[in-house]
Order: structure tokens, then sequence, then C-alpha cells
């Protein structure tokens, strides 16, 4: 197999990461961690905050690099957290938002990968997941695992011993990987 380049993954999320580089391994793509803590500007678009930070972190290391960004987008609380789950997480937690939900548990969490090579030239990939917020929570993973069961599922993310192949992160970083390795091979890297 052809050596690709080094791409790194900004985060001062470790288990993101190893997500990520679990996931991309099985693409024949290895990454590298560039921990740091990028500030995340506000804004409603997940999108808008992934090119945000990947430009910062392009900027840190002048090498390839991705950022993901994730939300929890809850039906009955309008989209809640949605751009803000990470603090809501860090606040009120799993228990904080199972108390804020309602009978009607449908939620969806959507990933966003951006990549750059370049100063400002940035690419960027997204997936959504649909499924429901549980009753209470169900394993130890990290973040909403252990409250989020995708659609056609019985279990929660942090239960399910193949959420590497069905994620919302993984169908990003897929269609991520799926990219790259076409531009790396028509420009014969």
């Amino acid at each position: 197999m052809q050596t690709l380049s080094e791409i790194y993954f900004a985060s001062s999320n470790k288990n993101k990461f190893n997500e990520a580089k679990n996931i991309l391994s099985k693409f024949g793509m290895e990454l590298k961690f560039l921990r740091c803590h990028l500030q995340e500007i506000q804004a409603d678009d997940l999108q808008q905050i992934a090119r945000s930070k990947v430009i910062r972190a392009f900027s840190l290391c002048s090498k390839p690099v991705i950022v993901e960004d994730d939300g929890l987008f809850i039906n009955s609380l309008n989209g809640f957290p949605g751009p803000y789950s990470s603090f809501i997480f860090k606040t009120i937690g799993n228990r904080g938002i199972l108390k804020l939900v309602s009978k009607q548990r449908t939620a969806a969490f959507q990933a966003v990968i951006a990549y750059c090579e370049t100063n400002r030239n940035t690419k960027v990939f997204s997936a959504k997941v649909s499924g429901r917020i549980s009753k209470k929570e169900f394993g130890r993973k990290w973040g909403f695992d252990p409250i989020f069961i995708p659609r056609g599922q019985r279990k929660t993310y942090s239960k399910l011993k193949e959420k590497n192949t069905i994620s919302h992160r993984y169908l990003a970083l897929k269609r991520f990987a799926n990219w790259y390795l076409r531009k790396t091979r028509s420009s014969g890297q």
C-alpha cells in the first residue's frame, strides 16, 4: 500500500481521537494526535464551527489536519443541545438531559469532519444518525453514548459492539476517507 501523507486529528478529547483513529485504520489511514484546545465560535451550525476550528488547527501545525464536531439534536427540545452538546454534557450531563426529555424521545446525532491542508482551504463531510433517547443511562462509555439508541437498534451506543461501524462519526469519517483516498490516488501521492 502506498504511503499517505500524515493527517493530524486536532482535539482535546482523546476518546474522539481514539475512535477516529480506529475507524480510519480500517481504510488504511493513520492519524496522529494533535492535542490542543481549539476555541469554538458560538454558532448554530456545526459546519461553521468545524470550519473555524480546522483553520485554527492548521495554523497550529501547518500539516493536513481534521477536526470533528458533533451534536445531539433532540426533537422534543427543538434540537437542543445541538451544537452546544459539549457544554451541556459538561454542565448537566446525561442525567440532566434525561430529566429534560419528554415522552417524545426522538433525536439525531450529527457529526461533521472538517479537513484542511492549506491555509483557509477546507472541505467538510457530515453524517447524521437518527434514533431516540433512552429512559435511563446504559453503559459507561463517554459523552452521550449511554443515552442514545440509534434507529434499528435496541441498545445505546455505549452497549453496541458495532458502534464504530454505524455511528454518525463513522459515517462522516467514511465520507472523508473515501474522498481523501480518491484524491490521493488521482494526484499520485
